[in-house]
């Protein structure tokens, strides 16, 4: 995938991937309910400055949704992967419709109710 304009360095197409915003979906499951998740799952997407959701479901999963630049959401996915909040246990989680944006749809990083 190119991202940036033909006739472009090197070094501008590494700006040009740096800054690009992805979008995608999760769902984890294992102990995650019940343990704080979703609480230190919006300090961490705030600390990483990603905007989005997260939410309980009705199976004992948490669910949400990450936006971001691609290097900051990489490192929210393999946080939400293997650490978690400190008396989660995470036994799988899953990744889908990830895709490129061109502009957040969110301002700020949500629990939702």
């Amino acid at each position: 995938m190119i991202l940036a304009a033909g006739g472009e360095d090197k070094e501008g197409l590494n700006m040009a991937e740096g800054n690009t915003l992805i979008s995608v979906d999760y769902e984890i499951f294992g102990k995650v309910q019940g343990v704080f998740f979703r609480k230190h799952t919006q300090a961490e997407g705030k600390k990483l400055g990603l905007v989005g959701w997260v939410q309980n479901t009705d199976r004992g999963t948490v669910q949400g949704q990450l936006q971001g630049p691609i290097s900051k959401v990489r490192h929210m996915q393999e946080w939400l992967e293997t650490r978690g909040s400190p008396k989660s246990h995470i036994d799988k989680a899953n990744f889908n419709n990830e895709k490129v944006i061109l502009k957040l749809d969110y301002s700020d990083f949500q629990i939702v109710k």
